[in-house]
């Protein structure tokens, strides 16, 4: 039994030996029932490291130096999704910084259409791509995209701000709202938390787990805080003692619990295991996937542009290979269960007409 509330919650997270183990075997267990046996493959392109948005945290903010700004051509990108759907991976992920000029809308309109005829409507579509108006992404999700990524990246407003810039740019509210306005174009919505931030505390970690449940989401990506030279972030968090090989060694070890413990509070939904844990560990994905994750993103960005799209320090540039040795579902969107689920009850209960 699963004690929704952050008492009960904490309690899993706080989990050691014999009673984390036990844990863990729990989520895998769900996991294969509840989400089927297999791992997803989703295809990453990181197509620009552009972005309006400054956040403290991450490597390519607006005012960030450290990285050549780069602008995949229409081709890399189409040939990035091609590549994906003859290797069998189901899906790509569309990834960029945020922006939101009519060039910009448009574009990605025109590649989303573009990827679903190169593959003839074989390969899922997966945006994450910021915070965008309802009209933006009804005219995304109409043109062919089916799945949106928007990271909260911390469910409290105080630690949210915190790790953002107080201006217009950056409201909490807004991004929830951005959220709530995915779900209401028919997206498969996702969204995540950074594990580890400055400040944060077990109880922080459980109000996101909650939230998440409330939000009714679809998907999730989550990971490690792992500091990236030059933002404010990690200066505090280094001056706090962050940043060490221990201390985010002791991070991936709570995203793991919170990988498993969301699995038990949302057994059907798609859980990723993200890059960030690969970056503190070789092993740390593959990790993820033995505790309940059940999907990752192979990057099929151009190898002379990865390194530029250095949200943090020490970003992996190609998948743990052992990862490929497991059940993986080639030639399949993995869709989540929980949103089809759904579905089925909204048009059973009249929603859509029949």
């Amino acid at each position: 039994m699963v004690h929704l509330s952050v008492a009960g919650i904490r309690e899993m997270l706080e989990s050691t030996g014999s009673v984390r183990e036990d844990l863990f075997r729990q989520a895998l267990r769900l996991k294969k029932e509840a989400a089927g046996e297999g791992i997803y493959l989703r295809g990453l392109i990181e197509f620009s490291n552009v972005c309006r948005k400054n956040c403290l945290y991450c490597g390519i903010r607006r005012e960030g130096t450290r990285v050549g700004r780069y602008t995949l051509t229409d081709a890399q990108v189409l040939d990035a999704a091609q590549y994906a759907w003859r290797k069998g991976y189901g899906s790509v992920v569309l990834q960029a910084g945020e922006q939101v000029s009519e060039g910009f809308i448009a574009r990605i309109e025109r590649l989303v259409g573009e990827i679903g005829d190169l593959s003839n409507g074989e390969l899922g579509i997966t945006l994450s791509l910021g915070e965008q108006s309802a009209v933006t992404y009804r005219r995304w999700r109409k043109a062919g995209a089916h799945r949106y990524l928007l990271r909260i990246e911390s469910s409290s407003p105080e630690l949210y701000a915190r790790i953002h810039p107080d201006d217009s740019r950056h409201c909490y509210e807004d991004r929830v709202r951005a959220l709530e306005s995915l779900r209401k174009e028919g997206y498969q919505v996702g969204t995540g938390v950074m594990i580890g931030l400055p400040g944060q505390t077990t109880s922080d970690l459980a109000r996101d787990i909650l939230f998440m449940k409330r939000l009714d989401i679809d998907m999730c990506g989550m990971g490690p805080y792992v500091e990236c030279a030059g933002t404010p972030l990690a200066a505090y968090s280094e001056a706090q003692g962050g940043g060490t090989k221990e201390v985010l060694h002791e991070r991936l070890e709570m995203t793991l619990n919170m990988i498993a413990v969301l699995r038990i509070v949302m057994p059907d939904i798609n859980i990723a295991a993200t890059t960030a844990l690969q970056a503190i560990d070789a092993g740390g994905r593959l990790r993820a996937v033995e505790c309940g994750a059940n999907v990752v993103m192979p990057n099929l960005s151009p190898q002379e542009v990865r390194e530029n799209y250095a949200l943090y320090d020490n970003k992996p540039l190609a998948l743990d290979s052992r990862i490929l040795e497991q059940s993986v579902c080639y030639g399949e969107r993995g869709d989540s269960q929980h949103f089809k689920k759904r579905e089925k009850t909204a048009w059973n209960s009249g929603k859509y007409p029949k």
